[in-house]
């Protein structure tokens, strides 16, 4: 049983995170059912440019662990004036990196888009989209790295703010200008990765005013960070990184794969994606909470405390995608109806969704466990666990059993389920041999 005292420090970092996250997803899917609007070639193509954008961001938003895990622990060991350093080193290294980044990738949009799809309508209006996010990915790192400082020194409800606002203008600028209104031109596909792209800028310029404004006291933006805080955080931010990064491969695979069966199973695959990561955002605000409480233990050399952390944390997490996982397991097609008009695509997305409801009890505890490890600075473990369950186990059988057998969208997302219980039991036991509690940072 977790107590009151425990359950309000993981709710005092989670719960700011988690109705942040919740915002932009259902900002997603708000997106979602605009871009539906257009048609089921122009849905399925933002949702394969979307991840495609995912996995050109994924190296940036890495450093998002790495700021936490060196933040959390300075905390701890009673360092506050130099907290931010590593905050402070992650902007700097994001921004020489991703500018160049973002020109090289714009260059070869429609090839990429190409490599993964052969449906003509779905290049083109994909191809659009990903030019308009790709120019933000430097701001997509520069705010995750903000998430994961303002979540180690437990000053999350700025994060919450920024992010709502974000959502505010992005659904502005998307109704403004996938369809003309207003007088703004319209621009369709084009006109939702603009607006997205312009939102995630303008929550950077916030982040930049607020932590500015009330954190300077850790030393943010108070000076260059030296080449030993430098050193660290790529040791921690990489692994965590490049998991990011396959990750995002993974399900850019996975689309690349259910499309191979039909555009109709493609845009399923997007909302069921999209709903999936609505739904499984409190484990990951949740795993935030986790991933900060065991890194401040740590610092102060309380590792039994930092031991049950993760396990108090996991607890409250499942509990709460309970309840979300209930409407999707009882009546997914009332909520399939609300993206697709023709009820043979609700009827292709009615099982998996319910197999959704199921898999995401499941990967509560294995997001949280997750973050607590990376939280300890265990970065490199669970890059390997998570590269070797996807890319080992899950996506090889998701092509034998889709294109090559034809068993369909269910027994893909089946196994996807089945592949996410073996990482949690995986992640467990790493956790139980109390390994992690050796990393230096």
């Amino acid at each position: 049983m977790v107590t009151r005292e425990r359950s309000s420090q993981i709710f005092q970092i989670a719960l700011p995170i988690i109705g942040g996250m919740m915002s932009q997803n259902i900002l997603n899917l708000v997106d979602a059912a605009m871009v539906s609007q257009l048609g089921e070639a122009e849905l399925a193509a933002v949702g394969l440019a979307s991840f495609i954008n995912f996995v050109a961001a994924a190296m940036f938003m890495g450093f998002s662990s790495g700021v936490q895990a060196t933040v959390a622990r300075r905390v701890g060991e009673g360092k506050s004036s130099i907290a931010a350093n590593p905050l402070n080193g992650a902007l700097l290294l994001i921004f020489l990196a991703a500018i160049p980044t973002s020109f090289l990738l714009t260059a070869y949009s429609t090839e990429i888009m190409s490599m993964l799809n052969n449906d003509a309508q779905v290049i083109q209006e994909g191809a659009l989209y990903l030019d308009a996010r790709l120019i933000g990915i430097m701001a997509i790192g520069m705010n995750f790295s903000f998430r994961g400082y303002l979540s180690a020194i437990k000053m999350t409800q700025f994060y919450f703010k920024t992010i709502v606002t974000m959502h505010i203008i992005n659904v502005f600028l998307n109704y403004v200008l996938i369809f003309g209104n207003w007088g703004f031109p319209e621009m369709g596909t084009e006109g939702a990765g603009l607006g997205t792209t312009i939102s995630m800028y303008g929550g950077t310029l916030m982040y930049l005013w607020l932590t500015m404004k009330h954190t300077r006291h850790f030393g943010f933006g108070a000076h260059l960070p030296s080449m030993q805080t430098i050193t660290q955080l790529f040791k921690i931010s990489l692994p965590a990184s490049l998991q990011q990064l396959f990750f995002a491969l993974g399900f850019t695979t996975l689309f690349w794969i259910v499309g191979k069966i039909g555009t109709a199973e493609l845009a399923a695959a997007n909302i069921l994606t999209t709903l999936t990561l609505v739904a499984i955002l409190p484990s990951i605000g949740f795993g935030m909470s986790a991933a900060t409480l065991v890194g401040q233990a740590i610092g102060r050399k309380e590792i039994d405390d930092a031991y049950q952390w993760a396990w108090d944390t996991s607890k409250i997490a499942a509990a709460s995608i309970l309840l979300i996982s209930i409407p999707m397991l009882l009546v997914p097609e009332l909520i399939l109806s609300i993206f697709f008009d023709k009820q043979e695509t609700i009827e292709l997305a009615k099982l998996p969704l319910q197999l959704v409801a199921i898999a995401i009890v499941i990967d509560a505890y294995n997001l949280v466990l997750m973050s607590a490890l990376q939280g300890a600075g265990a970065t490199k473990i669970t890059m390997i666990v998570s590269i070797v369950c996807q890319w080992f186990v899950f996506l090889p059988i998701a092509w034998i059993i889709g294109p090559y057998m034809g068993m369909g969208l269910t027994a893909i997302w089946l196994t996807q389920g089945l592949y996410r219980l073996f990482q949690a039991f995986w992640f467990a036991s790493l956790w139980r041999k109390r390994e992690w509690a050796e990393v230096k940072l």
